[in-house]
C-alpha cells in the first residue's frame, strides 16, 4: 500500500491512509470509537452517527474483530484517545473479513492456555507481549551476530543432514536420503572444527539443531536454535571469555534498545544486564555445594551428572550466571580434551544460568591419535567419521569452542515460563503442525 501511513507517524492536521486490524469497537450511541492496530500501535477512529453517512458508519460498527481494515481520513487531536489522536473516517474499506468466532482473544482480555496459542500463532502474535518477544529474539541474534565479529569470526552455515550423528546415540532422527540412511544433525560440532583447523580459524554459526530425545519439559524442544563458535589456537578458558561475551551482549543490546517490549512483558524494572565476571567453580566443588544446600533427597558423588533439581539448587546458590569446570573425563563426549596433568578431568564446562543449563563447551582433543581412542572408549566406530578424522593428520591446531542454546538464552533473559514461548512453530514430541 504505497499511500498508507502507520498509526504511529499520524499527526494532527494529516490526512492519511491506515491500514490494520480492527482491534475493539466501542459504541456509546450517538458516538462511536473503532481501535485500528498495526505493527506500529493503535488509533483511535471516530463515528459520529448524526453528522456521518449511514453506510460509512454501518461499515466501521457492523466489522468484525480482527478484520483487515482499510480508513481514510483526517486526524485530528484528542487528549482522551489512546494515543491522543483519532482519525475522522471519510472512506472505509474491508479488506479481509475476519469470522466473528475467533479462537483466542488477541486483545489479551481473556487469557489462553499454550497449546491454544501454539495453534493460532497468527493470532496470537497479534498480542503486544508475544510480539515482543520475538521482537527482542531478532535484535538478540543481532546482537550475538555482531559481538561474534567483534571476536574477529567468520559466519558459516553447516550441512543439515548428514551421514552420521554428531555424538552417535539414539537421539538422531532418521530420514531417507535418495535410497540412503541419513540423519538430520544433532549438532554442527565436527563441521565447525574441521573449518576451524583451516585458515579461517574463528568460526561461529547460528543455525537449527535437531535432537530426537523424549524429553516432554518446559525447557527442551526437539528442534533449537544452537548459537556455536569454534576457535583455533584458543582454549577452554578462551572459549568460557568468548561464550561470557555472548551472553552478556544479548542482555545489553534488550536493555539499550527493547525498554518498550520489556514493558509489554512486564519486566523492566527487575530487568538487568549482569555484572562483573561470572564464577567458574569447579565440578568437584559444583558436587560439595549442592550437597551443602541439603535440597537433594540423595547426595551426589563423583562422576554423577547434574539433575535438574541439582542445577537449581546450585544456582540459587551462585545466585547468577556461572560455569562449571573440570568435569569427569568420563561424561564428557569423545572430542572433548583432556587435562594434559589430570587425564581424569575434561577442559570441558558448561555455563549455567541459575534456572538451567545454557551452554556446553571445552577445549577439543586435536591430536589424531588420542582422538581415535576417544572414539573407542565412548563405543563409536571411528571408520564412520573418517571425513572428519582425517583431517586431524594434516595439522589440526588446538582449538576450543561451544554451543548455547538460542531459546535457552531468550527464555532465561525474559523469565519466560516455557520454551515454547520463545520459538515461532515449536517442535516436540506432541507437536508437529503447525
Amino acid at each position: 500500500m504505497q499511500d498508507r501511513t502507520y498509526t504511529a507517524d499520524a499527526e494532527p492536521g494529516d490526512e492519511v491512509t491506515v491500514a490494520g486490524w480492527v482491534h475493539e469497537i466501542r459504541d456509546l450511541g450517538g458516538i462511536a470509537f473503532l481501535i485500528l492496530r498495526d505493527t506500529t500501535g493503535k488509533i483511535q477512529i471516530k463515528f459520529e452517527k448524526e453528522e456521518m453517512d449511514d453506510d460509512l458508519v454501518e461499515a466501521g460498527l457492523d466489522v468484525s474483530r480482527e478484520s483487515v481494515i482499510k480508513v481514510s481520513g483526517g486526524v485530528e487531536e484528542e487528549p482522551r484517545a489512546p494515543t491522543g489522536v483519532e482519525v475522522t473516517p471519510e472512506s472505509l474499506e474491508v479488506v479481509a473479513p475476519a469470522d466473528p468466532e475467533l479462537p483466542l482473544d488477541p486483545s489479551g482480555k481473556v487469557d489462553a492456555d499454550l497449546s491454544t496459542r501454539l495453534d493460532n500463532r497468527t493470532l496470537d502474535l497479534r498480542k503486544d507481549d508475544v510480539q515482543s518477544i520475538f521482537e527482542i529474539r531478532s535484535g538478540v541474534l543481532n546482537a550475538v551476530r555482531d559481538q561474534f565479529r567483534e571476536f574477529d569470526c567468520t559466519e558459516i552455515n553447516t550441512p543439515k543432514i548428514v551421514a552420521t550423528g554428531t555424538e552417535g546415540g539414539t537421539e538422531l532422527f532418521p530420514i531417507t536420503y535418495f535410497g540412503e540412511e541419513a540423519f538430520m544433525n544433532q549438532s554442527p560440532q565436527l563441521f565447525k572444527q574441521l573449518i576451524a583447523g583451516s585458515n579461517v580459524e574463528r568460526v561461529f554459526e547460528i543455525g537449527p539443531i535437531f535432537r530426537a530425545e523424549e524429553h516432554n519439559t518446559p525447557r527442551h524442544l526437539n528442534e533449537a536454535t544452537s548459537i556455536d563458535f569454534e576457535g583455533a589456537f584458543c582454549d577452554h578458558e578462551d572459549a568460557m571469555d568468548v561464550a561470557e561475551g555472548i551472553v552478556k551482549s544479548a542482555y545489553e543490546a534488550v536493555e539499550e534498545n527493547f525498554g518498550d517490549e520489556l514493558e509489554a512483558l512486564g519486566i523492566a524494572d527487575e530487568f538487568e544486564v549482569p555484572e562483573g565476571d561470572f564464577p567458574r567453580i569447579s565440578y568437584e566443588e559444583a558436587i560439595e555445594r549442592i550437597n551443602a544446600t541439603g535440597e537433594l533427597d540423595e547426595q551426589l558423588v563423583w562422576g554423577d551428572d547434574l539433575s535438574t533439581p541439582a542445577e537449581e539448587a546450585l544456582g540459587q546458590d551462585v545466585g547468577g550466571h556461572y560455569f562449571i569446570t573440570d568435569w569427569p573425563s568420563e561424561i564428557k563426549p569423545f572430542y572433548i580434551k583432556d587435562h594434559d596433568d589430570d587425564p581424569e578431568l575434561s577442559t570441558g564446562f558448561d555455563l549455567m544460568h541459575p534456572r538451567m543449563e545454557l551452554v556446553s563447551g571445552g577445549q577439543r582433543e586435536h591430536r589424531h591419535e588420542k582422538l581415535i581412542e576417544g572414539f573407542e572408549q565412548q563405543g563409536l566406530d571411528p571408520d564412520q567419521f573418517e571425513y572428519y578424522t582425517k583431517m586431524f593428520k594434516y595439522g589440526m591446531p588446538p582449538h576450543a569452542g561451544f554451543g548455547l542454546g538460542g531459546e535457552r538464552l531468550l527464555m532465561t533473559l525474559l523469565e519466560l515460563d516455557n520454551i515454547r514461548e520463545a520459538v515461532l512453530f515449536p517442535r516436540d514430541r506432541q507437536r508437529l503442525s503447525p
